[in-house]
């Protein structure tokens, strides 16, 4: 026997002894088995995930702010989204150029808006169902995808018209390809794991922070040496590819999360909680230890992707603030497999008790489910204060934002805008190649609010902090001093208040 056939053997025999991901679970996908049995983990939690996305997807034909500027900027030319990429939200750029052909291809509003993140959260969920097959069986893998799929927190995203249902859905099919890559020792799965987790870097950079996990799993799993070798070049490309975004995104970050402050006690325990529970979960499969439930390969792959995301991302906010839980979705994966595993025990061992606990999950779920759904999940409605705008202005009527960046409330909405005369627009959005357009200088603004008699003013909710820029400050001063308050009306997260002149109301 010569002594690279020897060299590939040993090699072999490492990964598929105790330090991989590879367990003694039941046939899955790729694992031999019926067909049924290798299609059901995958195809029952993205058919239930594709109904769910589905399902209300017009939200009461509500748009919150973050998802009017996908919009108006998707729409778009393509030189000017590049443009805008060289000011701001390059770390989106890529989202764009997809949602510009989206948009290109269909115009067909909220639904052309969301659809793209109701497909990824269809492959997020088949990813997951794919990875607790492989390590777990079947059962385990149809469940966990099932989970992923019925949280809140995927649905409320499976129907936003950002980015984040997309991140996920790379970075779950990237673990399975980490999986099958550290099972398999084959070159094409580590190709892949690079390619897609490359890919979902680029929608957005923060993805990375999934190397962190994979990483935490392989020492944890005690991997062999060819293991480490292949997965430390798969994270170089994958880091090597997402530079110069990393590069460019840094250059923005004041500008793109200046308004993001350190994270909250409620936020450090929402952390615990969702850690908390996962690892109970983890370590109640490990006491089990049953081949089913997969409890040492779901551990150590499901526990890192959970907590080392999101920590690191809280962590380095204490410094520089950057955490946002959607910035992390995909962890939500590391929450649903144990979750799976946890109950196909219960299935198995108690079915009294697996009825009970899936009745009171229904329970919970239902009224979070109907909620997400509606306007009020989201922090504003811009639908609705374009409608309210347009029922209080009339033509000709002054506007002012306050601050500048509600401008948003009105940009997805030409109909309205145009009608009225903003008062402290200096360059719009597209001309200065930003996403809500520059103001004057105070003595301009001054200039043309003295000049106007009738002045709605778009305003945040009472009780939010106000802005202590210059812009912002003379136009409180200069509506409190030579104007009254006609009308006020509140609009989901907005204020629409309407001045004129003394006598003039």
């Amino acid at each position: 026997m010569s002594r690279g056939h020897c060299e590939s053997v040993a090699e072999r025999d490492a990964l598929r002894g105790d330090g991989g991901l590879r367990s003694d679970a039941p046939a899955g996908p790729g694992r031999g088995g019926s067909r049924t049995g290798r299609a059901l983990p995958v195809a029952v939690p993205a058919a239930i995930a594709l109904a769910l996305g589905l399902w209300g997807i017009g939200r009461h034909d509500s748009m919150w702010r973050d998802e009017s500027v996908t919009y108006q900027v998707a729409h778009r030319s393509l030189g000017d989204i590049w443009g805008l990429l060289h000011h701001i939200d390059a770390v989106h750029g890529l989202y764009y150029l997809l949602m510009h052909t989206v948009f290109g291809v269909w115009d067909g509003g909220l639904t052309a808006l969301r659809l793209p993140s109701v497909a990824a959260t269809v492959l997020a969920a088949a990813a997951v169902g794919a990875i607790g097959a492989r390590l777990a069986g079947p059962r385990t893998g149809t469940l966990a995808g099932l989970v992923f799929a019925l949280l809140p927190i995927t649905q409320m995203y499976a129907q936003e018209g950002r980015s984040y249902a997309l991140v996920t859905a790379g970075v779950t099919w990237a673990t399975y390809f980490f999986v099958r890559a550290t099972d398999t020792p084959r070159p094409r799965w580590w190709t892949a794991y690079a390619l897609t987790l490359g890919l979902a870097c680029w929608l957005h950079e923060f993805a990375a922070l999934a190397l962190v996990a994979h990483g935490v799993t392989l020492w944890w799993s005690k991997a062999p040496r060819p293991v480490w070798r292949s997965w430390g070049i798969a994270a170089a490309c994958v880091t090597a590819g997402v530079a110069p975004l990393a590069v460019v995104s840094a250059g923005q970050a004041q500008a793109q999360l200046g308004w993001l402050g350190r994270p909250s006690l409620g936020m450090w325990l929402q952390f615990l909680a969702v850690a908390v529970v996962g690892a109970l979960l983890c370590r109640l499969l490990v006491r089990a230890g049953s081949a089913e439930a997969g409890a040492g390969a779901l551990t150590r792959l499901a526990l890192p992707l959970l907590v080392a995301p999101t920590g690191l991302l809280m962590l380095v906010s204490l410094v520089k603030p950057w955490y946002v839980d959607r910035y992390v979705l995909y962890t939500m994966a590391g929450l649903a497999l144990p979750a799976g595993a946890a109950l196909s025990r219960l299935i198995t061992s108690r079915r009294l008790w697996a009825g009970l606990s899936i009745a009171a999950a229904v329970a919970v779920l239902v009224p979070w489910s109907l909620l997400v759904r509606s306007p009020e999940s989201r922090k504003d409605d811009v639908v609705a204060i374009a409608h309210a705008v347009q029922r209080t202005a009339h033509p000709g009527d002054g506007v002012l934002f306050m601050p500048s960046r509600r401008r948003e409330w009105l940009l997805s909405y030409p109909r309205v805008y145009d009608r009225l005369d903003d008062l402290a627009l200096a360059e719009s959005p597209t001309a200065s190649r930003t996403l809500q357009g520059t103001e004057l200088p105070t003595a301009g603004i001054r200039r043309h609010i003295l000049a106007a008699d009738r002045v709605i003013a778009l305003m945040d909710p009472q009780g939010q902090p106000l802005d202590p820029f210059p812009q912002e400050e003379v136009k409180r001063q200069l509506l409190k001093r030579h104007f009254e308050e006609c009308d006020r009306v509140q609009e989901r997260g907005a204020q629409i208040v309407v001045y004129a002149k003394p006598g003039a109301c």
